[in-house]
Order: structure tokens, then C-alpha cells, then sequence
């Protein structure tokens, strides 16, 4: 059946009457509409940008920049919050009900969507991937059955590659998804989806099909901008437009705006692809470094390794996944040698994992040294 905007948003904010001031019919000339400081920003040394100044509440500049990179229609397809966070908070927030509505996660999966989700009093379904030999897929005959039981279910988060699973999700268990009897919004999150190899990559420009899409990337990961906290979504123009009327009017700064602008240039982009060139061929060396350790240990490396991290488990002396020993191998690491990893053991599927971030050469051969050294002391 179509898709109704109307029976997903919550009617509050249907009729919400956004936040307007001048500037946003007016934004060249003397200003003296929004009571900022006329003789500019107190800094000891020169910036640029006017920061003395609000910044653009929907800076088109760097929209556009990004609809060139993710060949989109228009700008009127994306929205920019403060990292997918904000994201994540706003649909929930916009789509749920306090108390009534729920969302569904596919565990294991990225934790802020539960955050988010108790944040704002909204129940949460998990509907476990089917992690059998580390596959990590949708199991989308249980997602279906749980959208059947719960119909107050308004969101579904899907993370592709998933963290801390670093798997792709099949596109087709995605597209059963969108293409079921499900009314509410289906939110794919492809933080790491730059890091894929192949033709399982983003499925960002599916958003004209099927307006209950919506698609997250972020700045954080490939661009290697985590610092300036920029989060993208990209959906249906008349959803967007609710996430823009719902937001707090001036929430990505100018020098936020600016840094994501260079980085989205021609010769930011270059960069980008350099840094994602090494990291990738890092992440190669990591892996069969892993798969062939000369000290005993490490288990298998679970997933299928499409995003700057890798999954491994930390065997105990029968060759079992061991939380124990995986656990001490975390604090040791970083206790007594200087290198953080993180302890992901507890997550559904994921018994006796540590999740390793792909670092520098330098770094990888520190952490191949230091996992041997703790390995042997927890044997």
C-alpha cells in the first residue's frame, strides 16, 4: 500500500509552525535582525568565517557537494545534523509517541539507536540477525512477524555495514524490507558504507522508490572528520522537510559547514580516497595477520570485514570463544600497553570479541606486538 507520511509523523509535529527570522528571507546587507555581536568574534588570532555571525540553517553549499558525490535529485533529498545522532533522536522523536510507539533493532547493532529510543520513552523490538557462522543477515521472515505483532512499530534501524558486525546486509533482505506491508520508515545506516568493496555498497539512491527510505551517512568514518560531528540523511523531500522543521534552527556551525565544504571539494575528495586506499590495505594485512597469529588465541575473525574495523574472537585453551580471557585481553591492552581496542563480548553473537579499529602501519604493528605479549600472559 502507498506510503503516508500521515500515518508515521506524529500529528504535533504535522503541524508544527517551524522557527523563522529574518535571515531566512534575508541574508545580505547591514544585519541588525538576530542581536549578534556587531564587532565581531573575541578571539586572540583571526578565523575564517563570520562567526559572529548565525550560521546558514540549511547550508546549501555543502548539500550540494554532497548530492554531486552521492549522485542524488536535489538538496531538498538531504538533511545535516549534528552527526547521525541527531539524526537517529529526530526521527525517533518525530515518528514516536512517548509511551505508545516503538521502534525495531537488528542486534547486534549500533547502541545509540536504543539510547535514543529509552531517551524519548519508546519501546524497543529487537529481531536478532541470524549470526550462524558470523553471517550477520537479516532474518526478515522474524522482522516481518514482529512488525505483524507490534503495529506501533514506526521505525525500523537497519546498519549496513553493521557495527560492530562490520557486515553488509544483503540488498535484497533490505528491499523485502521496503517492499513488505510495513507502513512506518525503514532507516538504513551506512556509516561505513565508503569502506565496502564491491557492488554491495549504498543503497542511497533507492530513496526515489521508495519514500519510507531513509538513508544516514556520516563525515565521522572515510572523510575522517569524527571532530566536527556532521551526520547526513538523505529521504523523500517531504520528509526532510519535517526533519528541517523540527530541528533546532542554527544546528551545524560555520566552521563545521566549512571544513565538510573543503572536504567535499575535488581535492578533498582525492584526499579521502588516498586515506580509504591505505586504510583498506592495512585492513588486508590486519586481517591475514590475524588469521595466521604465531601465538595461540585468536580465533576466527567474524563477518565479512566491510567496514575500518574487524571483529575477532579471543579464544580460551579449548578453542572456544571466551569472554573471560577477551575481557582481560581488553583491560591489559589498554592498562599496560597503551592500545584501546573495544571489549564487544556481550553483544548478541559476538561472544569472546574485541572490535579492532584499522589504524596506521605504525599502529597495526604495535598492536600485532602488544596481542602477543597479552595473549601469552593470559594464557
Amino acid at each position: 500500500m502507498p506510503f503516508s507520511l500521515e500515518k508515521v509523523i506524529r500529528p504535533n509535529i504535522l503541524a508544527l509552525t517551524p522557527y523563522r527570522c529574518a535571515r531566512d528571507d534575508y541574508d545580505a546587507g547591514i544585519l541588525l535582525d538576530a542581536n549578534e555581536n556587531a564587532y565581531g568574534p573575541s578571539l586572540a588570532n583571526n578565523v575564517e568565517g563570520d562567526l559572529n555571525r548565525y550560521p546558514d540553517p540549511y547550508h546549501v553549499r555543502v548539500k550540494e557537494q554532497i548530492v554531486k558525490l552521492r549522485q542524488l535529485q536535489s538538496v531538498q533529498q538531504l538533511f545535516l545534523g549534528v552527526g547521525s545522532d541527531e539524526v537517529i533522536d529526530l526521527l525517533i522523536r518525530i515518528c514516536c509517541v512517548p509511551g505508545k510507539d516503538k521502534i525495531l533493532i537488528t542486534p547486534p547493532t549500533y547502541g545509540m539507536y536504543s539510547v535514543c529510543a529509552q531517551i524519548n520513552d519508546v519501546e524497543v523490538v529487537k529481531s536478532n540477525l541470524n549470526v550462524e557462522n558470523g553471517a550477520f543477515q537479516l532474518r526478515t521472515d522474524d522482522i516481518a512477524a514482529c512488525v505483524k505483532a507490534n503495529p506501533e512499530i514506526k521505525l525500523i534501524f537497519l546498519c549496513s555495514p553493521g557495527n560492530p558486525t562490520g557486515s553488509c546486509l544483503n540488498h535484497d533482505s533490505i528491499r523485502q524490507v521496503l517492499e513488505s506491508d510495513y507502513e512506518g520508515v525503514v532507516v538504513v545506516d551506512e556509516a561505513y558504507v565508503d569502506f565496502v568493496v564491491g557492488d554491495n555498497g549504498s543503497v542511497a539512491n533507492w530513496i526515489d522508490k521508495y519514500p519510507n527510505l531513509v538513508v544516514m551517512q556520516t563525515l565521522s568514518k572515510s572523510f575522517g572528520l569524527a571532530g566536527i560531528r556532521l551526520g547526513i540523511a538523505m529521504a523523500n523531500p517531504d520528509l526532510i522537510q519535517i526533519l528541517n522543521n523540527t530541528k533546532a534552527p542554527y544546528n551545524i556551525g560555520t566552521p563545521s559547514a566549512q571544513i565538510a565544504y573543503d572536504a567535499l571539494s575535488a581535492d578533498g575528495l582525492a584526499k579521502m580516497e588516498e586515506y580509504k586506499t591505505r586504510l583498506l590495505a592495512q585492513r588486508d594485512i590486519l586481517l591475514k595477520t590475524l588469521e595466521n597469529f604465531p601465538v595461540p588465541g585468536v580465533g576466527k575473525i567474524i563477518g565479512t570485514n566491510d567496514a575500518n574495523f574487524l571483529m575477532v574472537q579471543i579464544v580460551n585453551d579449548q578453542g572456544e570463544p571466551c569472554n573471560v580471557r577477551a575481557d582481560k585481553v581488553y583491560k591489559l591492552l589498554a592498562e599496560t600497553r597503551d592500545v584501546v581496542v573495544r571489549f564487544r563480548g556481550k553483544e548478541y553473537g559476538c561472544t569472546g570479541c574485541l572490535r579492532i579499529t584499522v589504524g596506521t602501519e605504525q599502529e597495526n604493528q604495535t598492536l600485532i606486538n602488544k596481542l602477543q605479549e597479552v595473549l601469552k600472559e593470559t594464557a
